[in-house]
């Protein structure tokens, strides 16, 4: 990292963000870590100072203490589907103009960006950094352009340095996302398979990606772009195998066709039209059906080492919830 004593952390109070926060605050490397986000904090972390603001909107220099300054830029819509598609471009690539501005206004010179795999949208062959992106959703379309702003940022200075992570799909304590789901629908054996139980869901855990972070960010100078994942791509069948044997759910068995659970969603759809959102959808169907297959070659070829697999983080994730098996 550079010699910074200021961190600031825009999209904090996310989950991401909130794991980071606690990350750097024990590392005790910053006199202030500022989290700006428009939402409550997942969970509110000593030491860290907490500021409302939307990246959409000019974002005040006086955010800034004047010290030297890491920025973390995590803010982003990113929930898919679910979201009218101009509204990913409206805060993923607005706030990063943003945010790229402020870096300017405060003369930061490191950004380290979460950027995301679906910038190389669904595929069953394994993609490494080298892979053309080929986005397939506005999610994704956005975050590859936001990724576009932040490298024409770090072109402009020759001190610079970029760092672009591109997660796969991240679980852990405070997620409340795909991870979250599953281990409801498991634990009340409703999970099904959509069509198959072979699709490829790279994924990792969010404190191993947070060291990640960390770890990349020291490596280079200039512009660092890494995939985070696991390293073994684990299939739909293994992660339901690991959820059940760490919180003893029965394995799921029945496969149903996805012809017949694109059938069985179009009722949930006419609902949505007529204004109750049910988050059934085809498209939600197909995300599961389509495997996400991401190698983290370049995290990897750096001597990154994980500290967790997939059993033993949720292990861990199990042991530090307190109100449900995952929280």
């Amino acid at each position: 990292m550079s010699n910074a004593t200021q961190a600031i952390i825009f999209g904090g109070a996310g989950f991401i963000g909130t794991h980071l926060a606690t990350c750097l605050v024990a590392s005790q490397r910053y006199k202030r870590v500022v989290s700006v986000d428009i939402g409550q904090p997942r969970a509110n972390v000593a030491g860290v100072e907490y500021l409302h603001h939307d990246v959409r909107q000019t974002i005040d220099s006086g955010i800034s203490d004047g010290s030297p300054t890491d920025i973390f830029n995590l803010a982003a819509i990113h929930v898919t589907p679910g979201h009218p598609d101009g509204d990913y471009y409206y805060t993923n690539v607005l706030g990063a103009v943003n945010v790229c501005r402020f870096a300017n206004a405060i003369g930061c010179s490191n950004i380290v960006f979460t950027s995301s795999i679906s910038i190389y949208g669904p595929s069953e062959a394994a993609l490494d950094e080298e892979a053309t992106p080929a986005p397939v959703s506005a999610y994704g379309r956005s975050k590859l352009a936001a990724e576009k702003i932040h490298l024409l940022w770090q072109s402009e200075a020759l001190d610079r340095r970029l760092t672009i992570v591109r997660p796969a799909v991240i679980y852990g304590l405070h997620e409340r996302g795909n991870f979250t789901r599953l281990s409801r629908l498991l634990k009340r054996n409703s999970f099904v398979y959509p069509g198959r139980t072979d699709t490829i869901k790279s994924c990792g855990y969010v404190k191993d990606l947070v060291s990640s972070m960390m770890h990349m960010s020291n490596q280079h100078d200039g512009v660092s772009i890494y995939n985070f994942s696991f390293e073994r791509r684990y299939t739909i069948s293994e992660i339901c195998a690991a959820f059940s044997c760490v919180a003893a759910y029965r394995k799921p068995r029945l496969t149903i066709p996805i012809w017949f659970m694109n059938l069985a969603v179009l009722p949930f759809e006419a609902l949505h039209s007529a204004g109750l959102k049910t988050g059934i959808n085809r498209d939600r169907v197909r995300k599961l059906w389509f495997s996400t297959n991401i190698l983290p070659k370049r995290l990897v070829e750096s001597g990154f080492k994980f500290s967790y697999d997939l059993e033993s983080s949720l292990v861990e994730w199990k042991r530090e919830s307190a109100l449900r098996d995952f929280d």
